[in-house]
């Protein structure tokens, strides 16, 4: 590994700006990005995927970690300084440019892996919800450490009966260990954005058994597309929800944000046997 210059520099000398129509907001400061790249756990010769590297302040703390990393970055201005990145540590970092939304990191990869991003704000929550919808699980994801707006990580982390509580919180927590591990504040970015940000971890836990990702995301699309509703209404549309409900005893008068995990997990369940 050469000496690598300050991050500031590195914008300077390759004329980089963050783009408002990509979402970007630089992270300079590199004691914050070594934290930032412990969360996952020893990252020693492990593969991590990172979206948006920029001008790779979170790959920099990645990659001396030990980390072998692959990064898909579709802004072309930042590929230089990402190109000098893989040459100060040979064999670690390889580099796709294009959209991270048509990548399959798991294709790309091909064995486990881990997923750290200071993600875009126009993409993050897709991307997210993109990596916790598969039908497969475990993933071959093995953690998730991302940047997010700290209302969406908020939404993350929700429990039941609170005003951030919805289909993002119990996507999320169902079948996965969903903490916030770092509050970020907006002075650490470059520029600065808006509002304050927090970085999450999330852990695959064990699958419940009987319950398809597909039924419990009906089910909460519904149910939350009308929040405000009782489940006798908004669930009236799907095809013997409402015999669902009845059969593990829970009120057809309630509404969706006041069913924890657990119930709305006990309900996809049931739906699948009424059917």
């Amino acid at each position: 590994m050469t000496s690598l210059p300050p991050l500031r520099e590195v914008i300077a000398l390759h004329g980089l700006s963050a783009s408002k129509a990509l979402g970007q907001n630089f992270l300079l400061d590199e004691q914050l990005l070594d934290r930032i790249a412990t969360i996952p756990g020893k990252l020693k010769g492990q593969h991590v995927y990172e979206v948006g590297p920029g001008p790779g302040g979170l790959t920099r703390a990645l990659l001396r970690a030990g980390a072998k990393v692959t990064a898909v970055e579709r802004d072309r201005r930042c590929l230089p300084a990402l190109e000098d990145l893989s040459n100060a540590f040979p064999g670690q970092l390889r580099l796709i440019e294009g959209d991270a939304m048509k990548v399959d990191p798991a294709k790309e990869i091909g064995e486990p892996f881990h997923i750290a991003s200071n993600l875009p704000y126009n993409v993050g929550t897709a991307l997210a919800v993109g990596w916790l919808s598969g039908e497969t699980w475990p993933p071959a994801w093995t953690t998730l450490t991302l940047m997010f707006q700290r209302e969406v990580a908020d939404r993350i982390v929700a429990k039941a009966g609170t005003d951030a509580y919805g289909r993002l919180a119990i996507l999320a927590q169902w079948r996965s260990e969903a903490r916030i591990a770092m509050p970020v504040h907006r002075s650490a970015f470059t520029p600065p954005p808006k509002v304050m940000s927090a970085v999450i971890h999330i852990v695959p836990a064990v699958q419940p058994e009987g319950v398809r990702m597909a039924t419990l995301e009906g089910l909460t699309a519904a149910a939350f597309g009308q929040r405000r509703k009782m489940l006798r209404q908004s669930l009236k549309a799907i095809p013997m929800a409402l015999d669902a409900l009845d059969q593990v005893g829970i009120s057809a008068e309630r509404r969706p944000e006041t069913l924890d995990i657990p119930e709305w997990v006990e309900l996809a369940k049931a739906l699948e046997t009424v059917r």
